[in-house]
């Protein structure tokens, strides 16, 4: 099936008499005939057992998703956050290290550099459009895995996809992406070599700002025992799970090994899976993913193009906007499109920016980004407010940055507001 369709009859499949739309679960927990069912639960979960790390709603949902990414399966999560933070625990442990690209959305840098830090997990920060020998130099004996981000948050800096998959492979380690911004609209990352995607579900997965969420899904490409012969890494997929009756994981599971830990060891500890109710609003969200998708798109090209007339503007990073640094990546990896999240620099810097953003009147000034109504943010006062200064220009942010985030209304009506409010600068 083409994406527009996977995306309102997959996952949930109505048996004769039932109903038509996914229904919503509303339970902890599932009742059993006997002890001894349980007892087998516990040591292989292949049924509902209790809604911390499994419900049928949730469930149907991740099918869907790993469906729309092309994966073997999904793990919803409370949050982006969560599911970042997941997927490198998932390879990770005290004394290793993983290599990321220098430029992500602001709360997975202090995620990465300062609260997995205390684990003792080290992220090593690189800049994705470095060579790949200078990448190559970064890693160590410890290193377990790459993670960067499709289209970057604020930045819109477009990820390498291939390039980074290839030297993760060469040091046979999986390479993690986060595919937000883009959707499995515009790109699918696992065609160009990644191995495990994770989403904000909160951003254009669900698009109406309902509830937050995350997902990690599993492309089920990454050969963990080869890769264990090669270095001795990802032992715990090979090996014996002690705290799971001695499941050994790729043994058991084969290509779904990754997101049946996740969900077996993790889940089960952290616990960071979302409501049943919270898992039917995102289905909603994605039953009209595509036709969103390409109207944030159009909406996007066409107030980017606006903001490049103005002398007001210092700089617009659009990636699908002829001349923009990443257009020729953009072209490989998002033929149609690079979303509705337009980031661009006034001239004056913080005081100006600021002024420009609180004069928007249609556009809501928010901690929100891919919504279907316009909002705007200043990075520099917000997501990205912990960076130093030094960071900030790493990540690719100055005081005069704003993040625009075209909504579904009409396009005349948003530039209309933006007109207005850079009058007022």
């Amino acid at each position: 099936m083409k994406i527009e369709t996977q995306c309102l009859h997959e996952g949930y499949k109505p048996e004769n008499g039932g109903p038509g739309v996914m229904p919503i679960v509303q339970s902890t927990t599932y009742r059993f005939d006997s002890t001894e069912h349980i007892a087998d639960l516990f040591n292989m979960p292949t049924e509902y057992m209790y809604s911390r790390f499994a419900n049928p709603t949730c469930d149907a949902v991740e099918k869907k998703l790993a469906a729309l990414e092309g994966g073997v399966g999904a793990m919803l999560t409370s949050s982006g956050q969560a599911a970042s933070l997941l997927s490198i625990l998932n390879l990770c442990s005290a004394g290793d290290s993983f290599v990321a690209m220098n430029s992500l959305y602001g709360g997975t840098i202090n995620l990465f550099s300062v609260t997995l830090k205390r684990f003792g997990i080290e992220c090593i920060w690189i800049d994705g459009d470095s060579s790949e020998e200078e990448i190559n130099a970064v890693f160590k004996k410890n290193t377990k895995a790459v993670f960067g981000e499709t289209l970057t948050n604020p930045s819109l800096n477009v990820c390498d996809i291939e390039k980074l998959a290839r030297i993760a492979h060469n040091h046979h380690v999986p390479f993690i992406i986060d595919n937000t911004f883009a959707t499995p609209y515009l790109c699918r990352p696992f065609s160009w070599g990644a191995d495990i995607v994770v989403h904000s579900t909160s951003k254009y997965l669900d698009g109406h700002a309902l509830q937050t969420g995350g997902v990690i899904i599993d492309s089920g490409n990454f050969d963990w025992a080869a890769a264990y012969k090669q270095t001795g890494a990802f032992g715990d997929f090979i090996e014996p799970d002690e705290s799971y009756h001695g499941i050994k994981y790729v043994e058991t599971f084969g290509k779904a090994a990754f997101i049946i830990k996740a969900r077996m060891q993790l889940m089960r500890d952290f616990g960071c899976y979302p409501a049943a109710h919270s898992a039917f609003l995102l289905n909603l969200g994605l039953e009209t993913l595509p036709v969103r998708m390409k109207r944030y798109c159009e909406n996007g090209l066409k107030v980017a193009e606006y903001f490049l007339k103005s002398d007001k503007i210092a700089a617009v990073n659009y990636p699908a906007l002829p001349g923009d640094k990443y257009k020729k990546l953009a072209d490989k990896y998002l033929p149609e499109g690079t979303s509705g999240v337009v980031c661009i620099s006034i001239k004056g810097g913080r005081e100006k920016a600021m002024k420009f953003t609180d004069a928007l009147k249609l556009a809501s000034n928010e901690v929100h980004v891919a919504d279907i109504r316009t909002c705007v943010l200043h990075p520099a006062s917000a997501t990205h407010r912990q960076l130093t200064d030094a960071q900030l220009v790493v990540a690719g942010i100055d005081g005069g940055m704003v993040r625009f985030s075209c909504g579904l209304e009409h396009v005349d009506d948003i530039i209309a507001d933006i007109e207005q409010a850079l009058a007022a600068v």
